[in-house]
């Protein structure tokens, strides 16, 4: 209804204008309520059952975590992936900009699978664990995890390094990964001597 129509009416009846705001009140009152209700967070899906074997321990959980996203070009289990990670869990990687800055770039599991999927499938990818630096205290557990990333399991070097910083969580039943976040070694940042494999 324009302005000036809306002014006749409340010069013609004021108490239709009562009446008429009253009403236009619940309607952005239920509109307010629908918006809330829309913007609400979602309840993340449950996860596919886990493998008991692969969530009975942080050192089962990393490894099926690497064992997982790793193989030749093909098709990864994703539903195993999915069962490793706690409903709502994140998670992200440190990214380096053509200016030279730094960004965080977070995501879900699942945009991890959509992205992972369209790459595994063409490109050979096997990622294992180098070195670890753990604390845990009761339930919640930290890890630094140093990473090497190969094409082919052959290959003597690996094509990138850098460390997974892992949360985890133990529910009393089973090992669950809240959070995987990691950088990779470049020129300017390399990986600690504390976080590297111990020279024999």
């Amino acid at each position: 209804m324009s302005v000036s129509k809306l002014a006749a009416v409340l010069v013609l009846c004021f108490s239709f204008a009562v009446a008429s705001a009253s009403a236009q009140d619940q309607t952005q009152t239920k509109e307010q309520q629908q918006s809330q209700t829309s913007q609400a967070p979602a309840t993340p899906p449950a996860p596919p059952p886990a493998k008991p074997a692969d969530v009975s321990s942080p050192d089962a959980l990393l490894a099926a975590t690497y064992d997982v996203i790793s193989g030749p070009p093909g098709k990864r289990d994703w539903d195993r992936f999915r069962s490793l990670f706690l409903p709502g869990a994140r998670l992200g990687a440190v990214r380096k900009e053509k200016d030279g800055s730094l960004s965080a770039k977070t995501f879900t599991p699942e945009e991890y699978v959509t992205f992972g999927d369209a790459y595994f499938m063409k490109n050979g990818f096997f990622e294992r664990e180098a070195s670890r630096h753990a604390d845990r205290y009761a339930n919640i557990m930290q890890i630094f995890s140093t990473y090497e990333s190969r094409h082919d399991i052959k290959d003597p070097t690996p094509f990138a390094r850098g460390i997974n910083s892992f949360q985890l969580f133990f529910d009393g039943k089973r090992w669950w990964v809240v959070d995987i976040f990691w950088q990779e070694e470049t020129a300017d940042a390399p990986i600690p001597a504390e976080f590297l494999p111990k020279a024999h």
